[in-house]
């Protein structure tokens, strides 16, 4: 699937949004993705899993023993991920501001581990996660996401598989557009959220 591809599926499931949106880093853009509701269809998320599976396959260079999500975006895409690669998939929650494996889950020194998000804006959540994962001695050989909205500029320091890639315009919520600063911001993400 290319980009277009991609994005004609968020129309599908009515998940491209446009106005003025807080995203969850705290910048402000006219284009938000909900792919919450992409996620509410299996038949969707099937879609773009498996055309993400196929695409980490060709794209890496070694096979991954384990997918790893951070909470709560990636659990969906990351377990969709993981059943077409035939592997299992866990996920980090945060505890205390930090991201950390809970449930009983646990990874062995030196297992190969891919982490999966749903979408990459600034890279932080995938840094933050890769950096919870080699901390238990893990190897994250690189990272996946259904949509890149940095188009590439985001680094979360090792390879980035995206399905997609866009750069949405985003801006500091003290230097916005006439145009956006005229709406009222709406915040649809989860994080920050009490």
């Amino acid at each position: 699937m290319n980009t277009d591809e991609v994005l004609d599926v968020f129309r599908e499931a009515g998940a491209l949004l446009e106005g003025h949106y807080i995203l969850s880093s705290g910048r402000r853009s006219p284009v938000f993705l909900q792919k919450a509701f992409i996620f509410k269809n299996p038949v969707l998320t099937e879609k773009l899993c498996k055309a993400l599976a196929d695409k980490v396959k060709a794209t890496l260079g070694e096979a991954p023993d384990i997918i790893v999500a951070p909470a709560m975006g990636g659990i969906i895409p990351g377990y969709e991920t993981a059943r077409h690669m035939g592997l299992e998939s866990i996920f980090t929650e945060r505890e205390n501001g930090e991201f950390v494996l809970r449930r009983g889950f646990s990874l062995n020194a030196g297992q190969k581990v891919l982490m999966v998000e749903d979408i990459v804006t600034t890279g932080l959540s995938s840094r933050e996660c890769i950096g919870s994962i080699e901390a238990k001695g893990a190897k994250v050989i690189g990272g996946a996401c259904i949509f890149d909205r940095s188009g590439g500029a985001s680094d979360i320091g090792v390879p980035l598989v995206s399905l997609a890639s866009r750069k949405f315009p985003d801006y500091d919520p003290e230097d916005l557009p006439a145009e956006l600063a005229a709406m009222p911001a709406v915040k649809p993400g989860s994080r920050g959220l009490k």
